[in-house]
Formats: structure tokens, C-alpha cells, sequence
């Protein structure tokens, strides 16, 4: 089995980044392979809306993208972890979402399971829960299915990179959402 993390977030080493590592390490754990794509390292233009893809079978824009697509393809679950930007998912993600547009006939991510983290800087409003929103709204748009954590999805305050590691309580809440999945792969409920 194979799970794969995306970093939603345009700063490396950010607190989406590390919550993400906490959700992953029980796949590690359980021997899962581990795939995590950082979209701070990575260049995904946005969708030009061209629907050349509705005609040839695939995007006819040449970036990292098709990295992910295969990154898709081969995996059985996905967690995307992002911080709230103006109450939603910063633009790197989202772009990564609308050119998911491009192979929504291959099916790719059908049947697969998904996690979400959110991280905002407010404590209430940060738009952690719109966040989660957009997630999972992927997820159910590609045929996922959205899997919780203690609740929901797993939500976060932090402002500067490395805030989130003083709060072992949302360490483990990440830790958990990986070990509900893997719960799910393998048919049990948590």
C-alpha cells in the first residue's frame, strides 16, 4: 500500500509541512510505501481553461504536474495538508486541484481515501474549517473518500514556521488521522 502527502503550503518547513510528517509517520510505521510532494519545491502553473485536455486524454501543460499525476496513480490513500490563505488553500494547491480537471476520465483517484490538515494563524476564523472544506470538496469532486481524524478533518493554530511543535496535542491528532486510515485500508472502522 502506498500513501501520499502533499504540502500544500508555499514555505518549506512550515507547520502544514510538520503536521504532515506526524500523519505520515504511522504509514511508515505500518510499512506502507511513503510518497510526500512538498508544492514549495515544486512549479504546477494554474489551469488555462483551454479544455485541451477534454480532446487529447491529458493536460498539454509541461511542469511538475505530471509528477503528481503519477504520484496519483499510484497511490491507495492522500493526505494534503495547507494553511488558510484569505480563508482558503493557498494558490500552489488549488492550482494542483484544477489541473486535476485534466484526468478526471482516467478515474485516477476514484475509490481512494483522503486526510486533511488545516493550520491557520487566528484561533477561531482562522479559516481552518473552509480549508478543510476545499479539501475534502477535492476529494468527493475526484471520487474520494474523506476520512477523519478525532473529528473532521485535523485543524491547527500556528503563525510562525515551527509554532505547531509546541503543541503535542496537534502532533498527535495528525498521528491519528494516519492511523484512521489505515484503519479504513484495512476495512475496519476506528
Amino acid at each position: 500500500m502506498n500513501i501520499l502527502g502533499i504540502s500544500g503550503t508555499p514555505r518549506k518547513g512550515g507547520n502544514s509541512e510538520i503536521l504532515l510528517d506526524a500523519a505520515l509517520a504511522p504509514f511508515a510505521e505500518a510499512g506502507w510505501g511513503v510518497k510526500r510532494i512538498l508544492l514549495s519545491e515544486k512549479q504546477v502553473e494554474m489551469c488555462m481553461g483551454c479544455e485541451a485536455c477534454a480532446e487529447n486524454g491529458g493536460c498539454v501543460i509541461h511542469d511538475d504536474m505530471a509528477e503528481i499525476y503519477d504520484a496519483f496513480a499510484a497511490c491507495h490513500a492522500m493526505i494534503i495538508a495547507a494553511p488558510s490563505y484569505w480563508r482558503n488553500v493557498p494558490a500552489q494547491l488549488k492550482a494542483v486541484f484544477d489541473r486535476t480537471f485534466a484526468v478526471k476520465d482516467k478515474s485516477i483517484l476514484g475509490g481512494k481515501l483522503g486526510g486533511a490538515i488545516a493550520v491557520g494563524r487566528a484561533t477561531a476564523g482562522g479559516g481552518q474549517s473552509k480549508v478543510l472544506d476545499v479539501i475534502h470538496n477535492f476529494y468527493l469532486s475526484a471520487g474520494m473518500l474523506c476520512v477523519p481524524g478525532e473529528l473532521n478533518g485535523v485543524t491547527a493554530s500556528a503563525d510562525k514556521p515551527g509554532d505547531i511543535l509546541a503543541q503535542p496535542r496537534r502532533l498527535a491528532q495528525a498521528g491519528v488521522l494516519g492511523q484512521n486510515i489505515i484503519r479504513y485500508a484495512k476495512g475496519e472502522a476506528p
